[in-house]
Formats: C-alpha cells, structure tokens, sequence
C-alpha cells in the first residue's frame, strides 16, 4: 500500500511537535526519545527495508 508524502505544511507541523517533544524531553533524554520515537514509527512503517533506506538516507549530509 502506498501512501501520499506529507505536504510541506504537514512536514512543518511534524517538525514542530517534533521540535517541541525533543525540549520537553530535555537535553538529558533527547537521544532516548528520539530511539523511542524511531522504534515506534519503524513499526508503523512495518517495512524493515525502508526503515534501513530511511535512515541511510538521514545519515547523508550530517
């Protein structure tokens, strides 16, 4: 099943809660949500190869 990628509205709304759940996490848990977060959206994903494309990917330009 394909899905439809978010518009670049719906990818400001992401980064915001995502901006914002990072600060509430603070500075001392920040990596361990982000882990949390990306565990939990690979399962929704449930594509084990496109949650390791996606994160290659990410990894590009750091």
């Amino acid at each position: 099943m394909s899905k439809t990628p978010l518009s670049i509205d719906g990818l400001e709304t992401v980064y915001d809660a995502l901006a914002t759940a990072i600060d509430q996490a603070g500075p001392d848990k920040a990596e361990l949500f982000l882990v949390k977060l990306a565990l939990l959206q690979a399962n929704a994903l449930g594509d084990e190869a496109q949650f390791s494309q996606q994160v290659h990917t990410a990894l590009q330009d750091l």
